[in-house]
């Protein structure tokens, strides 16, 4: 069985599907060229990230094509009830991104308390003393409320985080539940911390201090935040988006910022990705990434491994065949 990771996969996931005697092809394929690859090729797997998709044209021109991995938790790029509709596989790796995820929004939250992104993007051609007194209006991260939204496995690493930093942590979901949150600290000191859930958004919005979103869009494909959200939220409230483009509106975004209503926000997503908005890249209250959440190199070979556990689960190790 061929294999194309057309998005790359870690040595680690290469190597176990290998020895599972599996043929995995890591050259990348544009676009446009992904269903002539397919079929030429055989390719029976197709593995991506966020930069190819798969939709209905793909599916329905590559017959051969048995199985859709997306290394990473979204399939926004997958037309995924279509792929299984028509007896296509399709897989992710929910567990696998979770801490690092979580670590970059962490990163984000330190950065817009203390105008880093910004100061970073002055500090060789600006006046050191005019900007130090720009940047001396920071704030610390210990005693104040971070809103998660959406309490999944994402939601919950980061809520671990936060405690471990002295936030409080406000949770919304879907379904009322008591979590117990792990924190791990230092010197192999751990203890677990109740979080209870709400279902109401509008019960938390005005108690943050920052917020930091994990879900999707609604189902009719707006935003989960908008203009009414916008107006419940203390002044001066923080946010980050590494979850999905399009779960914050981002013209309501830049409106809050130049009001003041927003102090500051961190986006590592983006509508029309790869293409984001130029307005939102050169705002001097937005601090940017371009979708990296879960670019790190142990969350690459978790993701890797993961991929190649759950196609060796579906369709059997090939070496112990051909033995």
């Amino acid at each position: 069985m061929k294999i194309l990771a057309n998005d790359g996969i870690s040595d680690e996931g290469k190597n176990a599907l290998e020895k599972a005697g599996y043929t995995v092809i890591t050259d990348k394929v544009n676009q446009e060229d992904l269903i002539q690859a397919v079929n030429d090729n055989n390719y029976e797997v197709v593995l991506v990230r966020s930069a190819t998709t798969i939709r209905k044209e793909v599916i329905d021109a590559c017959p051969n094509l048995k199985l859709i991995g997306r290394g990473g938790v979204g399939m926004d790029n997958i037309d995924v009830a279509y792929a299984r509709e028509n007896s296509r596989i399709v897989i992710n790796t929910p567990a696998s991104s979770s801490q690092s995820v979580a670590e970059l929004v962490m990163g984000h939250l330190f950065s817009i308390s203390r105008f880093l992104n910004d100061s970073f993007k002055n500090i060789e051609t600006g006046d050191f003393n005019a900007l130090k007194k720009k940047y001396a209006k920071g704030i610390e991260l210990r005693g104040k409320t971070l809103g998660i939204i959406g309490f999944g496995r994402i939601g919950q690493s980061l809520a671990s985080y936060a405690l471990g930093c002295g936030m409080n942590v406000l949770a919304v979901d879907q379904y009322e539940m008591e979590v117990e949150i792990p924190v791990s600290l230092g010197n192999n000191f751990n203890l677990n911390i109740p979080i209870k859930t709400v279902t109401d958004l509008y019960a938390i919005l005005s108690e943050c201090d920052f917020i930091s979103i994990h879900v999707p869009k609604q189902a009719d494909g707006s935003a989960v935040l908008a203009e009414k959200e916008f107006a419940q939220m203390k002044k001066g409230v923080r946010l980050v988006n590494a979850a999905r483009g399009g779960v914050i509106d981002e013209k309501a975004l830049i409106t809050a910022l130049d009001s003041g209503k927003v102090a500051y926000a961190a986006l590592d997503v983006f509508e029309n990705e790869p293409n984001p908005s130029k307005e939102l890249l050169a705002h001097s209250k937005i601090a940017c990434t371009p979708h990296i959440g879960a670019a790190t190199l142990e969350a690459q070979d978790r993701i890797g491994l993961e991929l190649a556990e759950l196609i060796v689960k579906e369709f059997g190790v090939y070496t112990s065949i051909q033995a």
